[in-house]
């Protein structure tokens, strides 16, 4: 059994239930006459919107116009009908833990509450107000009639999804039936759950109603807005998510949206430019029926229509503008940072965009970043399906397929929730669960965001979970590998590192890391670094583009199956062309955001001719080398008439992220230069290109991965700004041994005494020239005394690999105390 609080301090309001209403006391409020210090008087919706509407529309974000019934006439009407006795027999000795106790108690509080006639002077007052916003809007319109508890979207509780909202409502006879639902609505079962687990008093939380004209995004899309990244927590960024029609199929995981990523650093200082984006399958779209103008059903998105963006980049962009402009709103009324979660709404008439709700983010931003926990999967089984990850933790343990509401009573706790969907109604389930798979929703719906909230790891949008998994396997699933989340078979085995970062100091040495994934950039970059020492392209053109960039110049040289296959890849873009720097300069443009303003040194192509051979369409434009490794790579490659095109492509995707997204902290870098001829015909051809050195701070770099670029050291230095050491390539060719070689792999060796001598050089070399030297090997991610040795030559950067930055830093810090160097202050 559960005694219910009665503290007022987890009231929310500061009235008791049983107080009257003032003589003359109006029991209605216009959006233009309440903000966010009326909260007890009409609930935390209508006092966002009544602060959005009076306070930023000025600043040009649209909020329909509306007004509240006040909680006061909740509580009014419940004392003209005498309720609260029988409110409170009905709730009296409810043991939440028992489901089917639970819905039949809430199913006679509902009664009680939607049985209470309204007063007629209540009554007049909302006829009244109604009549003034039809005469704003004109007779045709419908409105949303929405419930805002008094106890709602609060900084520390956000209530989502618990109480009712009845949209396109016409009449005045529709729309008082609506509101009594409303008041009603304060009793389902997954509100009266919420409010036992989180403390608060079913008699000291009281429903105030929104009734606001209807934006009719069922002929358009809406979605939710996040001025946070709702996994990791990263502040600099705008979350968009949308999907065509009505909001609920995505605040409820009915449907996967389109994702957009707006950088708010460098959107401050003048450059529009959408970061990254994800296109959702958007499925299905909720529209109203024919059959009745307030009801609402699912129909089948038009396949045209699913692959493109509900909404253009230019409205996403607004939207990040106006998301900007309500956080900096909130955040100086708190006098704190505030990340705000966020619903929009297009208008399908009219064709403009609304924000119909703000409420203060509730689980990222209440992160403690002071504190890094990073998990790292070092065993698993199978892959059965992927989605997107929600969290970044892991968990295993047996399936439990649950097909319907009525199977729920079946789950055993601490196992793993696998459904299509999941509702409001399933919270008690969810809240027992060691993880929660779905076939269905982003990472705005009602699952992740539950699962934020209970701090479990979630994969939605999966398709096929459910045909998939069968209840009782064993399955591990795994958010702790980006933005792709893995269901594995079986049992999974990982590592996991917490550190204060508070206290962690930063060593004379910069420390920088090796990133490779765009997703998960925003994650690692709350682990100390002093930005990226190697970011890699070649993941994000496998991963995100899959096509040969020459293949995609070229698609006339392909078989009809792979130009096809390219057809259908660049379906959405100008060109095939404009397909490849968009995607490669938003992959790159996320790490480089993470990171900013620290700099991330961006290593320009280098796959070898076998690796771009097994890109689509790749076989076309490769030859058959018998040593790839030592063959056609790197710089050569650049100039060279079989690849030039290619290369272009890549320049102009580099010089879109630091011109068009601002993100000049991006230097380049050029890999396997052999000759001081290639190094002046490939930083001249970047000039052609519109990648000058110098020019809007770009500074080029060149690895030291071969022996020649130490013996030329002096020379190199003339046309680059700095070496970035490939201790890889410099031990195998140092050794003359094939790295991909099982049979010779014993003699590589990058603590070879002969190896480490060419290192010193280099490092020497490049301070005779004043020339920044650092190293993106994996030497000093394996090997402690490497790394001992390069702080001690002075080295100015070691990246590393992300797994195993803290304790190498914490392993410089010693070294340099003991070389009687002082450590850096944090920043």
């Amino acid at each position: 059994m559960v005694e219910i609080s009665t503290d007022a301090d987890k009231s929310a309001i500061g009235r008791d239930a049983e107080l009257q209403p003032r003589a003359g006391e109006r029991f209605i409020r216009f959006f233009s006459e309440v903000g966010i210090a009326d909260v007890p008087l009409v609930g935390g919706k209508n006092a966002s919107l009544g602060e959005m509407y009076r306070e930023l529309t000025a600043k040009g974000i649209l909020v329909p116009n509306g007004f509240a019934v006040t909680a006061e006439a909740y509580r009014y009407t419940l004392d003209h009908e005498g309720a609260w006795t029988d409110l409170r027999k009905a709730l009296d000795g409810l043991n939440p833990a028992d489901v089917d106790d639970l819905a039949r108690r809430a199913a006679r509080a509902r009664e009680i509450v939607y049985s209470a006639q309204t007063p007629p002077d209540l009554e007049a007052e909302i006829r009244t107000a109604l009549a003034g916003l039809t005469d704003e809007y004109g007779a045709d319109l419908t409105v949303a009639v929405r419930s805002s508890a008094t106890a709602e979207d609060l900084p520390s509780a956000s209530f989502a999804g618990q109480h009712d909202t009845y949209l396109n409502v016409h009449g005045a006879a529709a729309v008082l039936d609506a509101i009594r639902h409303c008041f009603a609505s304060l009793f389902t079962d997954r509100a009266i759950r919420y409010r036992i687990d989180n403390g608060f008093d079913h008699f000291k939380v009281f429903n105030s109603v929104g009734v606001m004209k209807m934006v009719r995004s069922d002929l358009a899309a809406s979605g939710v807005v996040f001025t946070i990244d709702t996994e990791s927590g990263f502040e600099d960024v705008v979350f968009i998510t949308g999907a065509y029609g009505l909001g609920e199929n995505v605040v409820q995981g009915a449907v996967d949206p389109d994702e957009f990523y707006v950088f708010k650093p460098t959107y401050r200082l003048g450059k529009r430019a959408v970061l990254k984006r994800a296109l959702g399958p958007k499925k299905i779209r909720m529209i109203f029926s024919d059959r009745g103008r307030a009801t609402t059903r699912n129909v089948p998105t038009d396949a045209k229509e699913r692959e493109k963006f509900c909404i253009s980049d230019e409205e996403a962009l607004t939207l990040a503008g106006q998301a900007m402009s309500i956080e900096e709103h909130y955040s100086a009324k708190a006098g704190e940072r505030r990340p705000m979660d966020i619903e929009w709404a297009k208008d399908g008439v009219d064709g403009r965009l609304y924000i119909v709700q703000a409420r203060p983010e509730t689980v990222a931003s209440r992160r403690d970043r002071n504190v890094a926990e990073i998990c790292r999967v070092t065993q698993h089984g199978r892959i059965i399906v992927e989605g997107r990850s929600v969290g970044a933790k892991i968990a295993s343990g047996k399936a439990r397929v649950i097909e319907s509401a009525s199977e729920l009573s079946t789950f055993v706790p601490g196992e793993i929730l696998v459904a299509d969907t999941t509702s409001p109604d399933w919270g008690t389930v969810m809240k027992s669960a060691a993880a929660i798979v779905t076939n269905r929703g982003g990472r705005t719906c009602h699952a992740a965001i539950v699962a934020r909230e209970l701090g479990i790891p979630a994969i939605v949008g999966t398709d096929t979970a459910t045909r998939l998994i069968r209840t009782g396997d064993m399955i591990a699933v795994s958010c702790a590998e980006g933005d792709v989340g893995k269901v594995y078979e079986g049992e999974i085995t990982f590592d996991i590192a917490k550190v204060d970062l508070s206290t962690l100091a930063k060593p004379a040495t910069h420390v920088m890391m090796n990133v490779g994934n765009p997703d998960s950039a925003f994650s690692l970059a709350a682990l100390p670094s002093d930005g990226v020492g190697l970011a890699r392209m070649e993941f994000i053109i496998a991963d995100s583009i899959k096509a040969h960039p020459m293949a995609l110049v070229h698609p006339e040289r392909l078989e009809a199956r792979e130009r096809a296959e390219i057809t259908r890849l660049t379906a959405n873009y100008e060109s095939p062309g404009a397909f490849f720097v968009q995607r490669l300069s938003e992959g790159v443009g996320t790490i480089a955001a993470a990171f900013y303003p620290k700099p991330v040194v961006v290593r320009m192509s280098d796959f070898k001719s076998n690796e771009y051979a097994s890109l689509l369409g790749g076989e076309v434009f490769e030859l058959k080398e018998a040593n790839p490794m030592i063959g056609f790579r790197g710089a050569s490659r650049y100039a060279h008439p079989a690849y030039r095109e290619g290369f272009a492509l890549e320049c102009a995707a580099m010089k879109r992220v630091r011109e068009d997204m601002g993100l000049t902290n991006v230097k380049l870098m050029i890999p396997f230069c052999r000759r001081i001829e290639e190094a002046e015909k490939v930083v001249s051809l970047m000039r052609e290109l519109g990648l000058e050195r110098g020019k809007n701070g770009l500074e080029i770099y060149v690895m030291c991965e071969i022996p020649n670029n130490v013996m030329l050291v002096d020379q190199f230095s003339k046309h680059f700004d700095g070496f970035s050491i490939g201790s890889n390539d410099l031990t195998q060719l140092t050794l003359g041994v094939d790295r991909d070689s099982e049979i010779v792999a014993f003699d590589f060796d990058e603590r070879d005494e002969g190896v480490k001598e060419i290192i010193r050089l280099a490092i020497e070399g490049a301070r005779r020239n004043g020339r920044h030297c650092g190293i993106c090997g994996q030497a000093p991610s394996d090997y402690p005394e490497i790394a001992e040795f390069l702080v001690r030559l002075g080295i100015d950067s070691i990246s590393l690999n992300p797994d195993t930055v803290l304790q190498t830093t914490r392993r410089i810090v010693d070294m340099e105390k003991q070389l009687g160097r002082e450590p850096r202050k944090t920043d």
